[in-house]
């Protein structure tokens, strides 16, 4: 029983489990980007012994999440630059 908690088979391959792939590629992330990711690993590496193509699909599902996620700080950094180029246009259009 401890195995398949602590060491589930879906989640090892080529001596390596999925937990300590996640750790190694998510410690420079902030949570909600190392909460996608992690998911999109676990998804991915364990779709083949699990449950196929439902887990590409959540995976996927994830992905989607965190490219989302990139889209909207983009979208939100170029609002805060046109702001701040207006601001200064208008700034000097009152000198």
């Amino acid at each position: 029983m401890a195995e398949s908690v602590n060491h589930p088979s879906h989640y090892q391959q080529g001596g390596m489990e999925v937990i300590d792939v996640i750790e190694a590629f998510t410690k420079e992330c902030n949570a909600s980007e190392a909460f996608y990711i992690g998911n999109v690993i676990k998804y991915v590496c364990r779709f083949k012994k699990k449950n196929g193509l439902e887990d590409l699909k959540k995976a996927r599902w994830y992905l989607d999440r965190l490219i989302g996620s990139y889209e909207t700080a983009e979208k939100e950094d170029f609002e805060c630059k046109r702001k701040k180029v207006l601001d200064a246009l208008q700034k000097r259009e009152f000198e």
